[in-house]
């Protein structure tokens, strides 16, 4: 199912599914919430991104040496190093690269 959004209450991150309910809490010690996919979300922990499924089950782990976060949309998420963006798709793998 769709994520909708993600609604930060105190120390939980609350993760709403298209229907308006509450599909997953993670805790938000887990990571800065950097953006939300389509049925995804990235969060940064030191030196790591984490993506999440709408269950709040971890899917990938990606190094932050990577790229600065850009932004999630639909089924990927962009990363930028340098002159160059990187976009990744959920599952941490590289499925695109471009000129800044």
């Amino acid at each position: 199912m769709a994520i909708s959004d993600v609604q930060t209450k105190g120390s939980w991150y609350y993760i709403i599914d298209s229907n308006g309910k509450k599909s997953a809490t993670l805790a938000a010690s887990t990571g800065d919430l950097m953006g939300i996919g389509m049925d995804f979300i990235v969060l940064q922990k030191g030196s790591w991104y984490y993506t999440y499924d709408e269950n709040g089950k971890k899917i990938a782990t990606l190094a932050s040496s990577t790229g600065d976060f850009k932004n999630a949309a639909g089924n990927s998420f962009n990363l930028k190093k340098g002159s160059w963006i990187y976009t990744y798709d959920k599952n941490g793998k590289k499925t695109g690269t471009r000129s800044a």
